[in-house]
């Protein structure tokens, strides 16, 4: 039996939403290396892709919500275009993330961002959203929930990173201000892993009708972690 037009309008905002997944990763991968390199011109190519990833992210957006307004769908329909709209406004914090990035910029040395490792880091997160999305599009929730046990490896690499830094800032030569600017790098590396878990949080729903809430890596315990 052929596809009904709703689904066939579903299909078109996947492709489109996994556009948008490959093009903010590649956006987010290239302003850690812009900051390792130093690259102010790099820095503004990232700030102009970004603008044209919101176009999209808010057209995507505005073709949901007027689809939501028209068709009035029911049941799985309605839960893949509310998923899409989640999907969409996780990948819109990710690129806000990637500029969060290159701000740090004038913060931070290449030898201190090569030592924390954070192009590897940030690699296995940008995995992280990539099987997001292919989850999304296969709808499957075995897939999904791979992605939120890998979502805890981020986490703990996050608080080793927290725990350094903090040790690193007791040293009485220590730049803090650049070991600051390396933990909001961490952070927001962490951010990008808790984004993507979202979205397979969202593929869960989407199969199975299941609200699963995101569990947030709370500040109190990377103090109490810090003290262990």
């Amino acid at each position: 039996m052929p596809d009904r037009p709703v689904h066939l309008l579903i299909k078109e905002l996947s492709q489109i939403l996994v556009q948008l997944s490959e093009k903010v990763v590649e956006n987010f991968l290239a302003a850690l290396h812009a900051v390792k390199e130093h690259d102010e011109q790099g820095a503004y190519q990232i700030r102009m892709a970004e603008n044209k990833i919101d176009v999209v992210e808010v057209n995507l957006e505005e073709r949901c919500l007027a689809f939501l307004a028209t068709q009035q769908p029911v049941a799985r329909d309605l839960r893949a275009i509310v998923s899409i709209i989640k999907i969409n406004d996780d990948l819109k914090h990710i690129g806000a993330l990637s500029l969060h990035i290159i701000d740090r910029i004038p913060a931070i040395s290449p030898e201190m961002l090569e030592s924390f490792e954070f192009e590897n880091i940030a690699i296995h997160a940008g995995e992280m959203v990539n099987k997001s999305i292919e989850a999304f599009i296969a709808k499957d929730h075995i897939l999904a929930g791979r992605v939120s046990e890998m979502d805890e490896v981020i986490d703990s690499i996050h608080r080793k990173v927290f725990k350094r830094v903090t040790s690193l800032m007791k040293c009485p030569n220590s730049d803090v201000d650049e070991l600051i600017a390396a933990l909001s790098i961490s952070r927001y590396i962490e951010r990008m892993a808790d984004h993507a878990a979202r979205i397979a949080n969202e593929v869960v729903f989407l199969v199975t009708g299941e609200i699963i809430r995101h569990k947030e890596l709370a500040y109190e315990y990377l103090i109490t972690y810090s003290h262990d």
